[in-house]
């Protein structure tokens, strides 16, 4: 029982300063507030992990899906949603939210997709004793990659239009609504496969697995609530004490530290052979940012006392100009449910380029550079757009095909073909 409760009791140990600090009212420093409160949110993400996935083993179907899914996403939409809450009496907050989200996005997809990838076609060239080239992946989440394309086309209207409407917030909330409707329809109903501290909790025996996943529950999100507001604030009060731009800052630090704990599951399954079920999960995370983390900031900005409509300046537009070209570009490598090591490459290189291009003329031209591509893979993988945009209104058994290769050949699922 110690060894399974000793990663749960660590992470406590770590996130204990930042409780007695929220609680006390003690006064810290901005860089040490940063330290002590993004340590509490870091260590909370891990529990909420562990704790989300352990808990398929007592829930099952469409309760499993909505629960887990919104629980999932709980660290990394606290800070954000702060933010847009805040941003109805403080306008200057607007970019922060805009910054939250957009890092988060983009983190995902350019640094989890790839690195997931790359890492899942190394293990798979060890163990066959041949480079491998190529992820198969799944035919069932091509309902995943259908919601994230409609929410693509959406998601759209924001640069074009500089701003996040309520209307279309409300729109995106309900994709999401139906995104879990239907997921939990193709929910599998075997035994679920869990790794690490989650798979050592799922062995428990029921009168104690229960209650823990409970408490980890209740500990993780009262921690991450808690630690909320100071490390946003400590985010932007440490940005400015260290001459570091508060934006860039609130960009990406705030999303690597909640979402390490997906990236660790995912590596892990890629590690363990599960290659398809780690790519697989981190597509999943990308629907629930693009639906539910956008349709949720003009919700909570109007609660905050703004007004019906979430306002973006030019730096925000070219931000999720540049969010969006590249999620365009991610869906249009997936388009045949194949993940090419040169794709992964080329989605990590554009990612790593913006940080040496800071400037909008340069972002501007990182954005034409996804969209081209984007637009060059669809045009030659133009027969699967029509299956991919339809496949979240089509009957399930369509969606359990095996997945074909473009000259029409079949893979098995999750395989790694021989590519030399």
């Amino acid at each position: 029982m110690l060894r399974t409760l000793r990663p749960v009791l660590i992470c406590l140990a770590i996130a204990l300063p930042a409780l007695v600090v929220r609680v006390s009212g003690l006064h810290l420093t901005p860089a040490l507030g940063l330290v002590v409160f993004g340590a509490g949110v870091v260590a909370a993400a891990f529990v909420l992990a562990w704790a989300a996935e352990a808990a398929e083993v007592d829930i099952s179907g469409g309760l499993a899906v909505a629960v887990l899914a919104v629980i999932a996403v709980l660290p990394e939409y606290a800070v954000d949603l702060y933010f847009a809450y805040t941003a109805g009496s403080r306008p200057e907050y607007v970019q922060f939210a805009a910054a939250n989200m957009t890092g988060s996005n983009r983190l995902l997809l350019g640094l989890g997709w790839s690195v997931v990838v790359l890492v899942s076609l190394i293990i798979a060239s060890r163990r066959s004793g041949q480079t491998v080239r190529e992820l198969l992946i799944d035919s069932r989440y091509r309902l995943e990659l259908g919601f994230l394309m409609i929410a693509s086309l959406l998601a759209l209207i924001i640069p074009l239009s500089g701003q996040i409407h309520l209307v279309l917030g409300i729109g995106m909330l309900a994709l999401f609504t139906f995104y879990l409707l239907r997921v939990a329809r193709t929910e599998d109903e075997g035994e679920p496969e869990l790794v690490g501290p989650a798979a050592r909790i799922g062995a428990l025996p029921a009168r104690l697995r229960r209650p823990l996943v409970v408490i980890m529950f209740v500990g993780a999100a009262v921690m991450i609530i808690s630690c909320a507001e100071p490390f946003a604030e400590s985010l932007v009060a440490g940005g400015r004490s260290l001459g570091i731009d508060e934006f860039l800052l609130v960009q990406w630090l705030a999303p690597l530290s909640s979402e390490a704990p997906e990236f660790i599951v995912a590596i892990m399954f890629a590690v363990r052979g599960k290659a398809s079920m780690a790519i697989g999960t981190l597509i999943s995370a990308k629907v629930n940012q693009w639906t539910l983390l956008i349709g949720s900031l003009p919700v909570a900005y109007l609660m905050g006392g703004g007004s019906f409509s979430l306002q973006l300046d030019a730096r925000q537009v070219e931000e999720f100009s540049l969010t969006a070209a590249q999620t365009l570009l991610g869906i249009a490598i997936l388009l045949t449910l194949r993940f090419h090591r040169l794709a992964a490459l080329a989605l990590l290189g554009l990612f790593a380029v913006q940080f040496a291009v800071p400037g909008t003329e340069g972002r501007y031209v990182i954005t034409a550079v996804y969209a081209v591509l984007a637009a060059v893979l669809m045009i030659i993988h133009r027969r699967q757009l029509v299956p991919t945009l339809t496949a979240p209104f089509r009957s399930l058994r369509s969606l359990t095909e095996p997945a074909a290769s473009p000259d029409g050949s079949s893979g098995r699922p999750g395989s790694v073909p021989d590519h030399r």
